[in-house]
């Protein structure tokens, strides 16, 4: 038995960074999950640090019809950059088949799971943002802040004005440096890292940082602007007070988790008829997306692993043929004619 295995190399020369594919990927994908086409169990949660909220998951999800059944493993250590010079996140995927049980491929993980991360949000922005959106604001230069500005673009192609607002000046000016050749069209403008001046008149702002602190203010995003909340604890409690519509992709999973919505459910300043809705019931038309260009929009990805399921089986599909193939097992253990008699508990190839 032979395994596949793609690196992230072998993936993106198989032209798997592919923003607005993954975009209708994960439409397509929340609307088979609603048809129950989709089997979705809970993820296993390993916190080994409550402060920085470093950990390691395992996120299952089976695709029906697809007959392809997944798993990413993802770690995440906010104290990475500062502590080893890495970055906060890897992800393996591993996915079977549904026919046999045999894996179907190894596959390296980070690529599709930060792809799935800017692909819902800019699938949320198509629907919650300004279509003449202009300027967007980021708090967070990484590479996550990168993937969305490829995904924002991709769906609201009249940005012109980019600000970056990151801890350091450094990675400020490595995020201009490798975004602006990609986006000529585009005035960036490095914040120096003052946040508000990234939030203030941005038609979107997106907070994509590794820390858990309440980093954007309220009282810094003015009326029209869609917000994008990536990751964990990154706004204070006014931001989601003042919303005119709050948005998840799926309301019922961060309710339970370490979001800024979770922790005022938790407290009682927040109920579920404060929700607007999940983004599948505005993709199917049950809920209205934006209604006036007057609306402050708020929206929270959760991650949901059978999206990166679908998109890692997509990004297969794609880069099949340049996959490395691996003996995984040439034969089943007493097959082997090289077990001595002598010594039958013992065995080397």
């Amino acid at each position: 038995m032979n395994v596949k295995y793609l690196s992230q190399e072998a993936l993106l020369a198989a032209g798997c960074f592919d923003l607005p594919s993954a975009i209708s990927v994960v439409e397509k994908t929340l609307l088979a999950y609603e048809k129950n086409r989709i089997l979705f169990p809970d993820k296993i949660v390993q916190i080994f640090d409550e402060q920085l909220q470093s950990r390691i998951n395992c996120l299952p999800a089976t695709l029906l019809d697809e007959k392809v059944c997944g798993m990413k493993w993802i770690s995440v250590f906010p104290g990475n950059p500062k502590l080893f010079g890495l970055r906060n996140q890897s992800a393996v995927i591993l996915l079977s088949s549904l026919e046999t049980g045999f894996p179907i491929v190894f596959m390296e993980g980070t690529l599709c799971s930060n792809i799935r991360t800017a692909a819902i949000g800019s699938c949320a922005a198509k629907y919650l943002a300004r279509k003449d959106s202009q300027v967007i604001g980021f708090i967070g230069a990484g590479e996550m802040a990168r993937m969305h500005l490829v995904g924002m673009k991709a769906v609201l192609p009249n940005l012109k004005v980019c600000k970056v607002a990151s801890r350091t000046e450094k990675t400020e000016n490595e995020f201009v440096a490798q975004m602006s050749p990609l986006y000529p069209d585009i005035k960036f403008i490095p914040c120096h890292s003052n946040y508000e001046y990234a939030a203030r008149e941005s038609d979107v702002i997106i907070t994509a940082i590794s820390g858990q602190e309440p980093i954007l203010r309220g009282a810094w995003c003015k009326k029209g602007a869609f917000y994008c909340h990536v990751a964990g604890w990154e706004d204070d409690d006014e931001t989601v007070l003042k919303a005119d519509k709050i948005v998840c992709d799926c309301w019922e999973i961060v309710k339970h988790r370490t979001q800024t919505l979770s922790r005022l459910y938790k407290i009682g300043r927040l109920k579920d008829s404060n929700i607007h809705a999940d983004l599948i019931d505005i993709i199917m038309g049950r809920k209205p997306g934006r209604e006036s260009d007057d609306e402050f929009n708020y929206f929270n990805s959760v991650g949901l692993s059978y999206i990166d399921i679908a998109l890692a089986y997509d990004m297969f599909k794609k880069a099949e043929d340049k996959a490395v193939v691996l003996p995984f097992q040439e034969e089943s253990i007493f097959a082997h004619k090289l077990i001595p008699t002598d010594k039958p508990g013992t065995f080397k190839l």
